[in-house]
């Protein structure tokens, strides 16, 4: 991720930013956002997210020229703060990257497109699967969302990622199905145990922070 500017054209530029100003409108629409400006804890928890995230971001591993690899956190977004106010937490966070020159603003839209948008759909459509198919647990909320959930999400982000750079010619797909997106794999696994870990600890210790968690709902047996 962080895709550099020069490896799109301009019309998958302006493409994702009709996407994200679009995104932006739909989801400021879902946001309590009288409740969020009210509430001290949720507004912390909401801005501290997202300067660890913008920390994790920074540290990055690269693997071809100008692609690099990094955990993304989406999951854990959209289960501590529900899909809506995970995109702007996300959008938060790459801001501040790109504060720091690790993202060129130029490339801000298509970067919040794969980071973001791609990841807090594909995890809001994860969980619509698990609420309508498997038991409503706390083990199935924890192994299934939180530990399975995080690595999936990052292994379609890669996917998706993968797609759009070689829809662009950008590379041809053989090379990055060799050389790119089989590390999405290996940070799959680091994705669920970091995620996973995190958000067992906040339900232990802090259930309120968790958005999608219901205490009736899963502890109820």
């Amino acid at each position: 991720m962080n895709l550099p500017y020069h490896l799109f054209s301009p019309s998958w530029h302006v493409a994702a930013a009709v996407l994200c100003v679009l995104a932006f409108v739909f989801a400021a629409v879902g946001v309590r956002w009288r409740e969020l400006v009210h509430s001290g804890a949720r507004r912390n928890a909401l801005l501290g997210f997202a300067v660890i995230m913008m920390l994790l971001w920074s540290l990055r591993a690269g693997v071809l020229p100008g692609l690099n690899l990094h955990l993304l956190g989406a999951m854990a977004a959209c289960l501590m703060f529900g899909p809506c106010l995970a995109l702007f937490a996300i959008a938060l966070a790459l801001t501040g990257v790109t504060l720091n020159g690790a993202v060129e603003w130029a490339a801000w839209p298509i970067n919040l497109v794969v980071m973001g948008l791609i990841p807090v759909l594909c995890a809001q459509g994860l969980r619509a699967i698990v609420d309508r198919w498997l038991p409503s647990h706390f083990f199935v909320y924890v192994f299934v969302l939180c530990f399975a959930g995080s690595a999936l999400v990052v292994m379609l982000c890669g996917l998706a990622a993968s797609v759009l750079l070689w829809a662009a010619g950008a590379y041809p797909w053989w090379q990055l199905a060799e050389q790119y997106l089989p590390y999405f794999l290996l940070l799959g696994f680091s994705e669920a145990w970091i995620s996973g870990a995190v958000l067992t600890m906040m339900l232990v210790y802090r259930p309120e922070w968790v958005h999608t968690f219901n205490d009736r709902r899963y502890l109820r047996r």
